[in-house]
């Protein structure tokens, strides 16, 4: 090839580079879940720039991308309970960050908003709330004391962040202190026992003394009836007659039979065989 065909062509390959660069450079993707915010020349445009494909001005716009999608993070927070015990807190925080809020985040503070606003916000909202209570009532009251640290980070953010929720994983006290709960958790079981045990000894009293007094009711009825009417007795033994008439038989005890043992002793008597008599003796013969 001549020169000038040879010019002609790297003029051409130049003009197809610099297309190339100007378009890379000259167009930007957001992606799905993060919106961008668009500076140029040292200075964040108001608005932020949506998911999707767009066009920038080259080499002087950048596009930084800001996930507002829901993250979770982990902390610790140490805090001192109202009797003054230390109290670690394992904890997960799950936020997010508002289209609203993407620009101003952008510009005002730097680095992880976890780490800048968020973890700080929720330790102090802990930090309150453990405060007020003891040791043993942060253990029981787990869910309470998560809810009210919700309210108060959430109250401290304000719009500028989103915190759906506190997941409180575990709360570390000291040995003597987990020591001395147990022990006290114990002895409350024991007393409960013990009221229990009484509690239930008084119920068996409070049923003897209703008993006692329905039954001498009972013999006060009975001994007004008998007054007022004789004649009550003949018909309770009426009543209680099986239709057999007793008879006595004298002797030492004076026992009580009827006549049906009578007639039934007689025929077991009149069945018994006779013992045999004794052959009477012979007179010794004379001779």
């Amino acid at each position: 090839m001549n020169p000038p065909g040879i010019a002609k062509l790297v003029g051409v390959g130049l003009l197809i580079f610099v297309a190339v660069i100007m378009a890379s450079s000259g167009t930007f993707v957001v992606k799905p879940g993060y919106r961008g915010v668009e500076v140029t020349m040292g200075e964040a445009s108001r608005a932020f720039k949506p998911e999707g494909f767009g066009l920038k001005a080259p080499f002087i716009t950048t596009i930084t991308q800001i996930s507002i999608r829901q993250q979770t993070a982990e902390d610790k927070a140490e805090c001192y309970s109202s009797d003054l015990q230390q109290i670690t807190i394992d904890l997960k925080v799950l936020f997010r960050i508002p289209e609203a809020s993407v620009v101003k985040l952008f510009q005002d503070y730097y680095g992880d908003p976890f780490q800048s606003l968020v973890a700080p916000r929720v330790q102090e909202a802990l930090k309150e709330v453990v405060a007020l209570q003891s040791a043993e009532q942060i253990v029981k009251n787990r869910e309470q004391i998560k809810t009210r640290s919700l309210e108060i980070a959430r109250r401290k953010l304000g719009p500028l962040l989103v915190i759906e929720d506190i997941v409180i994983q575990n709360i570390a006290l000291t040995k003597e202190l987990e020591h001395a709960i147990e022990a006290k958790m114990v002895q409350e079981q024991e007393a409960s026992k013990s009221k229990y045990f009484q509690q239930r000894v008084q119920i068996e009293a409070d049923t003897a003394i209703i008993r006692a007094k329905g039954e001498a009711e009972s013999i006060m009825i009975r001994g007004d009836a008998l007054k007022k009417n004789p004649a009550f007795v003949d018909l309770q033994i009426v009543d209680k007659w099986d239709g057999i008439t007793p008879a006595i038989i004298g002797g030492g005890d004076k026992v009580m039979l009827s006549l049906q043992d009578i007639e039934r002793l007689k025929t077991q008597k009149s069945n018994v065989p006779a013992l045999p008599q004794p052959a009477a003796a012979k007179s010794p013969v004379r001779r």
